[in-house]
């Protein structure tokens, strides 16, 4: 079943999704305490840095990457959904003073999530860590871009 966020269709979809969409495009630095309405306990998170396991570990992760951003936005392009585990497309726009000269960055990802008892027990995101982080930064984003223009020919 596929859908454009937010949800239309006819059929419901499940609590933890359409909380986890709502959440995470009012995500800010003043409300991280929603997590705790979206994640189970036991909850499973990856990214291309990080596996953790468990709610306490997750939202100090999301307190130590929030800390420093000076803004940062998701909105929830596409959602694809399948009994208890749905597939969400998004496009992530933040700024940090430390990175590409305090101007925004947008990355585009997606996230593979997993529902249990009407939280997420499993949420694993895939993006380009390159965009993300790595070509952010002076010398070593110049050569990534360097290296990525060699490539492409």
């Amino acid at each position: 079943m596929q859908n454009n966020a937010p949800q239309d269709s006819s059929t419901p979809s499940p609590l933890w999704l359409d909380n986890f969409v709502k959440v995470y495009q009012t995500l800010s630095t003043d409300n991280l305490d929603l997590l705790s309405t979206i994640y189970h306990g036991d909850v499973v998170f990856i990214d291309p840095i990080h596996q953790l396991k468990g709610f306490n570990n997750l939202f100090e992760y999301f307190k130590n990457l929030y800390e420093n951003l000076t803004t940062c936005d998701f909105v929830i392009n596409n959602v694809i959904t399948d009994k208890d585990q749905a597939a969400i497309y998004w496009t992530m726009s933040y700024q940090h003073p430390k990175l590409n000269k305090g101007k925004l960055i947008t990355v585009i990802g997606h996230s593979h999530i997993k529902g249990y008892e009407d939280k997420i027990i499993y949420h694993r995101d895939y993006l380009d860590l390159g965009a993300m982080l790595y070509e952010q930064l002076p010398v070593l984003g110049k050569l990534i871009k360097l290296i990525k223009q060699k490539a492409a020919k």
